[in-house]
This record gives C-alpha cells, sequence and structure tokens, in this order.
C-alpha cells in the first residue's frame, strides 16, 4: 500500500475540520492520537478537492465517490478506505446538524466491501513462556541491575496486559495508585474518555509488587504519579518503547517478532477468556468495547467452543 501523505487543507476547509475536531475532543473526549489520525485523512479529502476546485464546504457525493475511486487507485485496503469514509461521514454529519451545510452528501455513500479479519493471538503457552523468560531475565543475577529493572518492568507489563486486556495507551499511563495493596479492581479511563473497572488478578499483583521492590531497591521511591516512568514528554513509558521490548524478548523465545504486539496481547486475554467459558457481553465490557459488534471479530473462537460442545457433549455423536 503506498504512503500516504495529508496536504494542507485550504483555509475554509481547515475551519471546518477544526470545528469538528474541537467538537470531538469537547463532547467526545478523542485521544490526541485519534484527533491526528482524523486530521490527516481530511487534510488528504481537502487536498483532494482543491486539486478539483472543490472544497468540503461545496463538494457533493460524486466528489466523494470520485476521491474513493483515488484511494481504489492508490491500492489502499479496503479497511484504510472504510476510515477515510468514516472520517468523511462524521465531519458531513457534523456539518450538517450544525447547519453549516443543507445536505449531507456523504450520507448515500457506500464503502467498500471488507472481510472481517480474525485477530492474531498467542497460544497460552507462547504466553507463558513470554512470561518466564521475561521474570528470568529481572532474577539474572549476571545482568547489571538497570536490565533486570528493565525486566522486571516488563514482566509486570505483560502481565498486567494478559490479567486485563488493556489498550496498550491504557496501560503505559496507569498511576502508580493502580499498585495499592489488596486492591483487586482498577478504574480505567479510556476511549472517550469513559471509566471502566477491570479486575486484577493474583498474577499482576504479584508483578507490580515485585517491580516496585526492585524499583525502590535501584532507584529509591522515585516522586512520580506514574507506575512506569519514563524521563519523556508524557512522564510514562511510550506505547512503541514498550512494543520495542516485547518484540525483542519474542525472538529471544523464538516467535517472529510480527508475531507479538502489546495489541496480540490484549487479543489473547479476550480470545482466552471466550476458550475457557466467557461470555461475549462481558468480554465486551472488560475491553471497553463501544458496541458489541467490536468484539465479535472473536466469534471464531466461540464458534470453535460451540462446535466441541456438540462434538463431545451430544448424545448422538459416534464414538
Amino acid at each position: 500500500m503506498a504512503v500516504l501523505k495529508a496536504r494542507a487543507t485550504t483555509s475554509s476547509d481547515g475551519r471546518l475540520v477544526d470545528l469538528y475536531l474541537d467538537m470531538l475532543a469537547a463532547e467526545r473526549g478523542a485521544a490526541a492520537n485519534t484527533l491526528a489520525a482524523y486530521r490527516h485523512d481530511l487534510a488528504d479529502f481537502s487536498g483532494h478537492l482543491a486539486d478539483h476546485g472543490k472544497t468540503i464546504a461545496t463538494a457533493g457525493s460524486e466528489d466523494i465517490r470520485a476521491y474513493l475511486g483515488r484511494l481504489a487507485g492508490r491500492r489502499m485496503s479496503p479497511a484504510s478506505t472504510a476510515r477515510r469514509l468514516s472520517a468523511i461521514r462524521q465531519l458531513y454529519r457534523f456539518l450538517y446538524v450544525e447547519g453549516h451545510r443543507g445536505e449531507n452528501p456523504a450520507a448515500a455513500i457506500e464503502g467498500p466491501k471488507r472481510g472481517r479479519s480474525i485477530p492474531k493471538i498467542l497460544s497460552i503457552a507462547e504466553v507463558d513462556r513470554l512470561l518466564v523468560t521475561a521474570r528470568q531475565g529481572a532474577e539474572d543475577a549476571a545482568r547489571s541491575e538497570d536490565d533486570r529493572l528493565r525486566a522486571s518492568r516488563l514482566a509486570c507489563l505483560i502481565e498486567v496486559l494478559y490479567a486485563t486486556g488493556l489498550r496498550v495507551s491504557e496501560l503505559v499511563a496507569l498511576p502508580a495508585s493502580a499498585a495499592r495493596r489488596g486492591e483487586h479492581m482498577l478504574v480505567v479511563r479510556g476511549k472517550g474518555n469513559k471509566e471502566r473497572l477491570v479486575a486484577l488478578n493474583d498474577a499482576a499483583r504479584r508483578g507490580m509488587v515485585d517491580y516496585l521492590a526492585q524499583r525502590k531497591a535501584h532507584h529509591g521511591a522515585p516522586d512520580t504519579r506514574w507506575l512506569f516512568p519514563s524521563f519523556g514528554d508524557s512522564g510514562h513509558l511510550t506505547r512503541q518503547h514498550f512494543a520495542r521490548e516485547l518484540k525483542a524478548l519474542a525472538i529471544a523465545i523464538g516467535l517472529r517478532p510480527e508475531q507479538v504486539s502489546p495489541h496480540v496481547l490484549r487479543h489473547a486475554f479476550a480470545s482466552h477468556l471466550l476458550q475457557n467459558g466467557a461470555d461475549l457481553r462481558s468480554v465486551q465490557t472488560l475491553l471497553g468495547h463501544a458496541d458489541i459488534s467490536t468484539t465479535q471479530i472473536y466469534t471464531h473462537v466461540l464458534d470453535e467452543r460451540l462446535k466441541s460442545l456438540v462434538r463431545d457433549l451430544h448424545p448422538l455423536t459416534d464414538e
């Protein structure tokens, strides 16, 4: 897929896009990454319109279809094209509701047909190998104190992620108070600034206790609000840094780096729960999905479990 660069919007388009993004931030609590993605997509759309003497305020349905045709010519994937169209639809819905447009030219536009991909997951044994190897690194006396501390932090990150299914942005930004002794639940602020409760199992709590004990022994008690502090602008570990460390660990245990990411561990959390009998609605709540249709990417797991139930338990099944 070709790499697309967002072009500058016209001044009138920029004003309308800014109004829409301000609404997303103020009313829906959209995160900075979400706003940046929408701005990038809408800037590319605006650039296409400018090439044809149109603006967001004057474009019609045929102009939107022409833009989708251009994306197809660039060999953009159906999923990425659908994301662009979603941004355009939401923009025009906002402009129509707010009175900036007399009609919604995107209302009748159909998106590209796309199959729902099955998420990549790890087996329980593979997750266990990741954890065991990270813990061994934290306990290896031959390694430097800094290396052991990083390994302990990585083990804690994996334990908490696999125990809770948090989004990686939620995980790295956990407050230090998440490790309070005796806590069995976490209050997490997720997408749309919505709060939800997630359970902490014993392994996750032990992982946090061990990591904090090692951090205190090495650095003393740091004055920080973050569970995973860092020296970057955010004050906490970045998603990218965690992903790099996780991929290095994957290579160390013989997995391909593209097989493993924080999001793959989130998928593993959900899939393994369903394999062991959890219902889809409960998993939806734990993952923080606003719509159960998002959680339904895991129905392949339920299909396999239902097949095995019929195979193993139906009285007329052949021996």
